[in-house]
């Protein structure tokens, strides 16, 4: 148990499904998806990669990956295994682009 809350052993896969998009974005679309296993993107389950996108989750997605809380990083409201950030770019009347909401998924990957 850690201090702060549980934190799940082993390495977890990440899926990130693209939630809602408030104003244009140039990369995703709703629906699409990141799939990250351990440190590795896997480019064929990944439909589009954006370096914004990657910079709003970069942060949490190695704490993620290891198991640690959703609620106790501040993106979810209740213990599980999905949480929520968003793309940096502010959208309009800001910028030309907008705002991408991710919606995090984690489950336990096989150990080999």
């Amino acid at each position: 148990m850690h201090e702060k809350g549980p934190v799940m052993k082993g390495v977890h896969r990440l899926i990130v499904t693209i939630k809602e998009i408030r104003g244009k974005c140039p990369v995703f679309n709703v629906g699409d998806r990141i799939v990250i296993e351990g440190p590795k993107i896997v480019p064929g389950k990944t439909d589009a990669l954006c370096v914004h996108a990657l910079g709003s989750m970069l942060s949490m997605i190695i704490a993620l990956g290891r198991g640690v809380s959703f609620k106790e990083l501040g993106l979810a409201k209740e213990e599980g295994n999905v949480g929520y950030v968003q793309c940096l770019d502010p959208g309009p009347p800001y910028t030309l682009g907008g705002t991408v909401i991710f919606e995090i998924r984690r489950e336990a990957m096989e150990q080999t």
